[in-house]
């Protein structure tokens, strides 16, 4: 399997979308990797980047067994992101081991979208 780092939504990413997939590489060296900035689904600025999912392919969650296991190692390693008063509100995680990922796209699976946001607690400021 290559290597490759995706952004989705817009193209390149912004500074928040870009300090996610630098923190991701450098800590799981990914097979693949797709950094979704999914704040257009949101009732968010336009360019916000506040939502977020994550699709993350490494050798190194062998040793995590459950999805728990790799979503914590995901958080740790974003702490800063997902912190209270970080950029990031949402985070979406799909954290596979290569053979679980290959296995799923040889039956024909994807992942997509996170579903779009049901209103929230209406504090946010409506899109522009």
């Amino acid at each position: 399997m290559s290597s490759a780092t995706r952004f989705s939504s817009g193209g390149g990413g912004g500074p928040v979308s870009e300090a996610i997939t630098t923190k991701l590489q450098q800590a799981f060296s990914p097979t693949h990797l797709e950094v979704r900035n999914e704040s257009h689904m949101h009732n968010v600025p336009q360019n916000s980047e506040t939502h977020f999912k994550v699709i993350v392919i490494s050798d190194k969650f062998k040793d995590a067994k459950t999805p728990i296991k790799r979503h914590r190692l995901i958080n740790e390693t974003l702490r800063e992101e997902v912190a209270a008063d970080g950029p990031v509100h949402a985070l979406s995680i799909v954290a596979m081991t290569p053979d679980k990922w290959q296995a799923k796209l040889d039956q024909g699976e994807s992942v997509g979208p996170s579903p779009n946001c049901r209103g929230g607690d209406g504090s946010l400021p409506p899109k522009h």
